[in-house]
């Protein structure tokens, strides 16, 4: 089996990466730090040495990149079996006085992205009627929220995409569901001031994922929304 990360190499996507990589899913990961990626591939074939493991640079934002990465991995691997597109970044600010692109910045990188690797991949997935799509959104994809600006839009619009895929793909023997995590801890909140305990663990977002895989071929989970137990910051 096969499981496809974006955004591989810290947080939550390390996270997501490592848990299936324990149950013993063979990977296809991406990052932009070809650093990050070397070391995370090598730690990856040492701990799990029955795995394959695809690490491949990519810029998500690039359409090129994305459809280079997925070339990659159709050619080294037989089946498709679990994508988590993860990839995304945060811009804090105000629709109106935030940065000049910052709005295209978050898109290409928080929407387009999943887009692009999704529909080059999706044909394999179709060939063989099963896969699981997981789309990282975000509770800013339902709530918006102060200094959100243009990031809250794009997980709106990555949220709305995820909901059109699950009706299109619902009969195809395909599954597609939508994370919706709150604050969780990453190398986004490095520096920030608050006690650990307020923000939830980027394994608690992996551990979701593994058990929704454990569902039977009948039963798909459409949303997972999670917060600290303190609530939303």
């Amino acid at each position: 089996m096969l499981a496809i990360i974006t955004g591989a190499t810290k947080g939550i996507g390390r996270a997501i990466t490592y848990s299936l990589a324990n149950k013993g899913y063979d990977l296809a990961i991406c990052s932009r730090n070809l650093r990050d990626l070397k070391e995370i591939k090598e730690d990856l074939e040492k701990k799990y040495p029955k795995i394959n493991v695809l690490a491949k640079d990519t810029d998500m934002r690039k359409k090129e990149d994305v459809l280079a990465f997925s070339k990659e991995i159709l050619s080294k691997f037989d089946t498709v079996d679990v994508l988590v597109n993860n990839a995304g970044v945060f811009i804090s600010g105000l629709t109106h006085t935030e940065e000049e692109g910052a709005l295209e910045f978050m898109i290409e990188t928080n929407l387009y992205s999943a887009y692009y690797l999704t529909n080059a991949l999706l044909p394999a997935m179709l060939n063989q009627h099963s896969g699981h799509i997981f789309n990282m959104c975000s509770i800013a994809s339902k709530i918006a929220y102060p200094n959100g600006g243009s990031y809250s839009i794009s997980k709106f619009a990555l949220y709305g995409y995820t909901k059109v895929l699950r009706e299109e793909l619902k009969d195809k023997g395909i599954k597609v569901t939508a994370i919706l995590p709150g604050a969780t801890w990453s190398h986004s909140w490095a520096g920030v001031d608050l006690p650990k305990e307020r923000l939830m663990e980027a394994n608690d977002i992996a551990l979701l994922i593994a058990n929704a895989l454990e569902l039977s071929s009948s039963a798909c989970i459409e949303d997972i929304i999670v917060r600290p137990q303190l609530g939303d910051l």
